[in-house]
């Protein structure tokens, strides 16, 4: 689905948002159509309910905010050893299978779900800036593997335009902030 698209739209947005749009149509169907059709038009709205329903359970499934800034708080405290942990058990309640690569590389750990291979960096979670140059190295590693994608994992710090630019262009998502903390969180 288009991320710009309106059902797309939709369940980035407050689930009441659907089921608002669902009686505002189904009113101006009733209104505008012959009585014998608006039943017809009200129907049509059943595609803003499903989202609406998607949407909520999302959002009732998703962390709370004072959860997520509590694992923010948390990740500038946990040493590799226990970040690593925690994102090796967040991968496999997801049902990827985990491979933790020796240090010093590019990738820190190669992911495998549905054969797809993915590779993933997280060593330089805690530096206040982050250039081109990790996400190069990441991505030639992504070359020698065959690896489908790549993840870069920041918890502080800023990425620069380039390095963003870079990523969007080569296939590397980049896992931050809110993202990062909801992660860790859905393996708790």
């Amino acid at each position: 689905m288009s991320p710009n698209s309106l059902f797309a739209v939709l369940l980035r947005s407050p689930w009441w948002i659907s089921f608002a749009l669902v009686g505002v149509l189904s009113l101006a169907a009733v209104a505008l159509l012959p009585r014998d059709y608006a039943w017809a038009g009200a129907l049509g709205t059943f595609p803003f309910f499903v989202v609406g329903c998607m949407a909520a359970w999302r959002q009732w499934r998703a962390p709370s905010a004072a959860r997520v800034a509590d694992m923010h708080a948390q990740l500038q405290t946990w040493p590799w050893r226990a970040f690593a942990d925690a994102l090796e058990a967040a991968w496999r309640a997801d049902g990827h299978g985990v491979e933790r690569l020796a240090a010093g590389g590019a990738a820190d750990f190669v992911l495998t779900k549905g054969g797809q291979t993915l590779l993933a960096s997280a060593r330089r979670w805690k530096a206040a800036n982050h250039g081109v140059e990790p996400l190069r190295e990441l991505h030639a590693a992504m070359q020698v593997r065959g690896a489908q994608g790549g993840l870069y994992l920041l918890a502080q710090g800023s990425l620069s335009d380039n390095a963003r630019l870079f990523a969007r262009d080569h296939g590397i998502t980049v896992v931050q902030g809110d993202a990062l903390a909801g992660l860790l969180l859905a393996a708790r």
